[in-house]
């Protein structure tokens, strides 16, 4: 990752998009980077031409979104280097766009004009699901456990086949910036169909605890080269678990400050790559989610 690109926080002066822009300053500081607090007013002003669909910088730097940010961290300290950046447009695909020159989008889970129901509306899963870097997605705080970002443990979601380097990578990093544990979640599946006796099963069919086994070598053996070479400082904790992971990494969300998925690498009917997993923990988790995009 290019560590001159900065870290940016979509805001819109709801409760949950500062919050996040809490979080997001907190990142930047952490790996030395760049804050960047863009707010999109959701109008579009006419355009000039037939044709013109460009977002239109405002002229006017008085954005009262932006000068509550401003307000926000006056005498606050390690505030990194923060850029204002004030435009109108629609706000998913404004986003999207200037995430192709950034090192993490951080993003509110609910707001109000152009980020409204970000969850669980259409804007935040092309968000999600297309933007070029990282995404993170800051619950609500309702959603949030008590003693949320001091828990000193980052979760992953490893599918040994599936998980990129790039989100194996990311959770490594983040583990390490916050002198955290990183637990690992890998799932394997249930070996015996509904209603169907165990002992009935036709000969080779691999039992739970073959299944394990596999599941337990794959991830080692994806995880050792983070943790030899790159990050041996790492505290890992190997998680093995049947059934659903989706719901395993809801649950380690509760004791964890940040949860981090891939997106699928398979194409979605909609276009877009981010799997049921990455999804439902952005729609259920406790804690911030990191969706890391296909390198």
């Amino acid at each position: 990752m290019n560590s001159t690109l900065p870290v940016i926080a979509g805001v819109d002066g709801s409760v949950n998009s500062l919050r996040a822009l809490d979080w997001a300053a907190d990142a930047a500081r952490l790996a030395g980077a760049r804050l960047h607090v863009v707010h999109v007013w959701p109008i579009t002003p006419m355009p000039r031409a037939l044709g013109d669909a460009h977002p239109h910088p405002v002229p006017d730097p008085a954005d009262p979104v932006l000068q509550e940010v401003r307000d926000r961290f006056a005498g606050r300290t390690g505030v990194p280097e923060t850029r204002y950046l004030s435009t109108h447009g629609a706000s998913t695909s404004t986003l999207i766009r200037l995430s192709a020159q950034a090192r993490l989008l951080v993003l509110g889970s609910r707001g109000r004009g152009g980020f409204t129901s970000l969850l669980l509306g259409s804007a935040g899963r092309a968000a999600a699901m297309r933007a070029a870097c990282p995404v993170v997605v800051v619950p609500d705080e309702r959603r949030t456990e008590p003693g949320a970002g001091t828990q000193g443990r980052v979760v992953l979601g490893l599918h040994p086949e599936e998980t990129s380097d790039a989100a194996v990578d990311f959770a490594f990093a983040e583990a390490e910036r916050r002198d955290a544990e990183l637990r690992v979640v890998t799932a394997f599946p249930n070996p015996y169909p509904l209603l169907v006796d165990p002992d009935s099963l036709p000969p080779g069919h691999r039992t739970s605890a073959e299944l394990q086994a596999h599941a337990g070598a794959r991830q080692e053996e994806r995880l050792r080269p983070f943790s030899e070479r790159h990050y041996p400082k790492v505290a890992v904790d190997p998680v093995l678990a049947q059934g659903d992971v989706a719901g395993r990494l809801v649950a380690a969300s509760r004791a964890a400050d940040l949860v981090v998925v891939g997106r699928h690498r398979h194409r979605l009917r909609d276009g877009g790559l981010m799997g049921s997993v990455a999804n439902a923990v952005l729609l259920h988790g406790h804690c911030p989610t990191a969706v890391i995009p296909v390198s």
